[in-house]
């Protein structure tokens, strides 16, 4: 029988899941679980191999047509090296790709996991019949994925995309990443807890806590997501400079508070861009939110070893 479906990887920081998605993008069957993450890159892999052994054991051996992981950090795409986890310097260096490899005897393909999101919204999700597009992921932090011709844009060994330190405040906040004032500072789940403590609102309240103040009608809840959105915008605004693609997604958590945030985005957008506003009547640029959710990584790490076999 033809091969016709992949298996997709997600690891998370905490939480690993599985998908086998058959070649035209249906998911016939997910597993989710936690995995010691904080225990180093055996145990890891361990239950990476064990969730693709049970997938590949369901939907056969023979149709199976390969492999995909998306995993958080840098990746030096040639050797299949973590370079750059910044919570987890315990997988710095780790052959992943090789070890992965090895477990399963098959070829394992591995992508940053918000590259494998920006490739699953571009094949599944929003962004499906658009061959352009760039995804930011608004979570803990704020990462990035930029799909060009239905490819990931990679850069010279992988490290393209990282949206969320695009400088938005050149005297700002300082970051972890060394810089100061970078996008992830204004516009991620942790901005807005710190945002609120720093308005009194309260020490440790989570952004869905921020955004149910705001949704109770509290003002200086809603102006931290004004904030945010004014954030975003100056960092869309340049991507849309740069790039002229026809649609830029947001996803991950904070996107919820998508109603506070939005106006102030899109007035800045068109504020600074000149671009965004040229489109306005020819080819309009789109903004909008994503549509798979938590699934998207699994999505695009299904689709790297689908992309040249799809018809």
């Amino acid at each position: 029988m033809a091969a016709s479906y992949s298996i997709g990887i997600d690891l998370g920081g905490t939480n690993l899941r599985a998908a086998a998605i058959d070649k035209d993008g249906k998911m016939l069957a997910k597993l989710s679980g936690s995995t010691p993450v904080a225990s180093g890159p055996g145990p890891v892999v361990d239950d990476m191999a064990q969730s693709v052994e049970k997938l590949r054991e369901q939907f056969g051996r023979d149709d199976l047509v390969g492999i995909g992981a998306g995993v958080p950090g840098n990746i030096d795409m040639a050797k299949g090296v973590i370079v750059g986890w910044g919570n987890m310097p315990i997988f710095n260096g780790y052959a992943m790709r090789e070890e992965l490899s090895k477990r399963l005897g098959t070829k394992v393909i591995l992508e940053n996991d918000a590259n494998a999101a920006a490739l699953g919204e571009q094949w599944m999700g929003a962004g499906r019949g658009v061959d352009d597009l760039v995804l930011l992921t608004l979570g803990t932090g704020v990462g990035g994925g930029i799909i060009i011709g239905g490819r990931i844009l990679h850069g010279q060994i992988g490290m393209a995309g990282e949206l969320g330190h695009m400088t938005i405040s050149p005297n700002g906040n300082p970051c972890g990443c060394g810089n100061r004032g970078c996008l992830e500072k204004h516009a991620s789940a942790t901005a807005v807890s710190a945002m609120a403590r720093l308005l009194g609102l309260g020490h440790d309240l989570t952004a869905q806590q921020v955004y149910d103040l705001a949704v109770q009608g509290n003002d200086r809840a809603k102006e931290i997501f004004k904030v945010m959105g004014e954030g975003l915008g100056i960092a869309l605004a340049s991507l849309v400079n740069i790039f002229n693609f026809p649609l830029y997604l947001l996803g991950g958590g904070v996107v919820a508070a998508w109603d506070f945030f939005a106006p102030a985005m899109l007035a800045e957008v068109e504020r600074r861009s000149y671009t965004y506003r040229s489109t306005l009547k020819i080819a309009p640029t789109r903004i909008e939110a994503a549509k798979l959710g938590g699934d998207a990584g699994l999505f695009g790490a299904a689709c790297l070893p689908l992309q040249d076999v799809r018809t």
